[in-house]
């Protein structure tokens, strides 16, 4: 049996209503009690109501309009809450928040290097906007260039921060990328370095990789960077059943060393809540053996293959000397890098780098951009 204050219509669930402009809507009782302007903190901004404490489901002794606002007095409770219609209509087809960072991506191709986004240190820790227009360009191409970098350490430290913090590894906080006596990487010595993403042994590999070049003279040692989402939208329309398996099939990857042995289980192509693209993970060097069915690699190996060479192609790969002073940050879930081979005897090359997450980078862009909950 509904009770009906005109003109709303409370029913054992919920209750409809009329919002401003005409349309009908629905909206759960648990749910509105839940929140309740009342149900969080004005400071902390955190929820303080706990629904679980409550004895019997929630329902309204009455509920009318109240001026622009959903007035309702809940049964059993010394408790009325006070709802904005125009909230109420935000969230009355269940789509999701709006999200600032929830940007599209744009791919690139092997041109782009005159087209990297370029920033001075010096104005992203001066300007908040540079800083959001930073973080935009990582969050819509996957790379951007800092120029004017101290030759320091704080300096890579400096310039984490403005985005939120170091992300340790298994390696550490910092990592310097230069020959190594006795190297536990390839990127400690002076040979070429395959196309990968970083650390995917970790269960969670950080997302956004920092490389600070302290010093380059050396002869060769070019950087290899390409878009793995350019060459992944391009696999999935040339060869879609490749392009399913590389996207729902997990593959192990490994670490170890005397005092570690990471390994973890990823899918070489990673789709976001859209189903677009959002990134790659591969690595040859850190790619375990996979221990699927064998009747399954019949299929996954060729598939795998294709997507390889695919990465290689001269359309994708960007070629360009980091400088020092510079410090390159990118996607590591989507940009794929490498390097070409150099000689260790020709000059210095030292970079050094570190980690940051990407759901920081895209807090910090929120908040510098975005209305919030609460604001």
């Amino acid at each position: 049996m509904s009770l009906t204050t005109s003109p709303i219509t409370v029913t054992e669930t919920g209750l409809e209503l009329v919002l401003p402009g005409g349309k009908p809507a629905y909206f759960n009782h648990y749910w509105l009690r839940d929140n309740c302007p009342t149900s969080f903190d004005s400071q902390t901004r955190e929820r303080v109501f706990d629904i679980f404490h409550l004895e019997t489901p929630p329902r309204p002794r009455s509920a009318q309009i109240v001026g622009d606002a959903l007035e309702i007095v809940w049964d059993g409770e010394n408790h009325t809450s006070l709802h904005a219609l125009d909230w109420l209509a935000a969230y009355a087809t269940g789509e999701r928040r709006a999200d600032p960072s929830d940007l599209a991506r744009r791919a690139w191709y092997a041109n782009h290097y005159a087209d990297i986004a370029r920033f001075s240190q010096a104005d992203l820790k001066a300007d908040k906007a540079k800083v959001a227009a930073w973080l935009k360009a990582l969050i819509v191409e996957g790379v951007a260039i800092v120029t004017e970098m101290p030759d320091s350490d704080e300096g890579l430290t400096d310039l984490v921060k403005l985005m939120g913090h170091v992300r340790p590894t298994f390696f550490g906080e910092y990592f310097d990328v230069r020959t190594h006596i006795e190297p536990t990487n390839l990127a400690y010595t002076a040979k070429a370095l395959e196309l990968h993403t970083d650390t995917p042994a970790e269960e969670m590999a950080p997302g956004v990789q920092f490389l600070h070049c302290r010093a380059n003279s050396v002869e060769g040692g070019a950087n290899l960077f390409l878009d793995g989402v350019a060459v992944a939208n391009d696999f999935r329309a040339l060869h879609p059943e490749d392009f399913r398996l590389l996207s729902e099939t997990d593959v192990p990857f490994y670490c170890e060393h005397d005092t570690y042995d990471v390994r973890s289980r990823q899918r070489v192509i990673e789709l976001d809540e859209h189903g677009e693209v959002s990134g790659v993970t591969i690595s040859q060097h850190m790619a375990d053996v996979f221990d699927l069915p064998q009747h399954v690699l019949d299929s996954y190996y060729p598939a795998f293959c294709r997507f390889g060479r695919m990465l290689q192609s001269d359309k994708y790969l960007m070629r360009f000397r980091i400088n020092a002073g510079e410090c390159i940050v990118f996607d590591n879930h989507r940009i794929v890098h490498g390097r070409e081979a150099y000689s260790a005897t020709s000059g210095a090359r030292y970079l050094r780098g570190t980690y940051a997450d990407r759901g920081e980078m895209r807090s910090t862009y929120r908040a510098l951009t975005g209305e919030g909950r609460f604001k």
